[in-house]
């Protein structure tokens, strides 16, 4: 199942390879992000949410910066057919690995190493959904249009592509010390950048690199790519507060259940999309 194809023209420079090695050393810590904690299983639970309402049994789905495998799992109990694909070959063994263990693996067409700036390798209209969850377009830097471009053009008549990207605001108020510190590490012309730009690349020797994006520069870019926003929301909301008190809710049924409701309604509004880690989107290719 597992090939390790990816095409080389934009998969050279040293950016995407620093993110290689990144989720290469990361490893099996990605297959516990959202799940080691409360905030992180809202998140999950606002991710799934969110794509269940474009999947329906049978569809050819292009998994997209996949990892270890957590929404491959999920695609194939919705009766999908999937290609799993991701930038790091250890996140595909992992991939294959969690996947057959879950018993989820016939589910699965193919394993290919992707750079998300290049999806030329798979035909016009071969999807009717791509998944690219985790932020893949957020590490095509000066190339997101092509790479934004290149996922739509995959897709089926009516097809969707569901995706997140890092978001500015909502990282800037969640990391806020972190924020902070760099700012008196490096100066604020550092911070500066950051702000204006979204690139992590401004901040000296960081390891993660990445672009992070505001809604309304997505809600330009998609058209600018030949697309059409359908929906959006923020991967978290008020469970970005004080953890204790979400602990408390989740050891109650009844109210986890009506918490979820709210967080995955304030999410979706359109005031607080730029308030999570991460913006959701979904898209379909323009009539145009």
């Amino acid at each position: 199942m597992l090939a390790d194809t990816t095409n080389g023209t934009p998969s050279s420079d040293r950016s995407v390879d620093a993110i290689r090695r990144y989720y290469d050393d990361f490893a099996e810590q990605e297959q516990d992000r959202l799940a080691k904690d409360v905030a992180g299983r809202v998140s999950f639970e606002i991710h799934r949410r969110f794509m269940d309402r474009y999947l329906k049994d049978g569809q050819r789905v292009l998994e997209v910066g996949a990892g270890p495998g957590r929404f491959t799992t999920v695609l194939a109990e919705q009766g999908a057919r999937i290609v799993v694909t991701d930038i790091s070959l250890v996140q595909l063994q992992l991939n294959e690995a969690n996947v057959t263990a879950a018993g989820a693996e016939p589910a699965v067409e193919a394993r290919h190493t992707l750079d998300v700036r290049d999806a030329s390798r798979f035909p016009d209209a071969s999807f009717d959904l791509v998944l690219a969850y985790g932020g893949p377009l957020s590490y095509a830097f000066e190339l997101e249009r092509q790479a934004l471009a290149g996922l739509l053009r995959i897709l089926k008549p009516g097809g969707i592509l569901v995706a997140s990207v890092m978001s500015l605001w909502g990282s800037w108020r969640a990391r806020l010390p972190g924020a902070a510190q760099l700012a008196v590490r490096y100066g604020t012309d550092v911070t500066d950048a950051v702000i204006r730009t979204g690139d992590l690349r401004h901040v000296p020797g960081m390891v993660h690199v990445c672009r992070m994006f505001t809604w309304e520069q997505l809600a330009i870019l998609v058209p600018e790519c030949g697309g059409e926003i359908l929906a959006g929301s923020a991967s978290n909301w008020a469970s970005l507060e004080d953890p204790t008190v979400l602990e408390r809710i989740e050891d109650d049924p009844e109210l986890w259940a009506r918490f979820l409701a709210y967080e995955t309604a304030a999410c979706s509004s359109l005031g607080s999309r730029d308030g999570g880690t991460h913006i959701l989107f979904a898209a379909r290719r323009g009539k145009g």
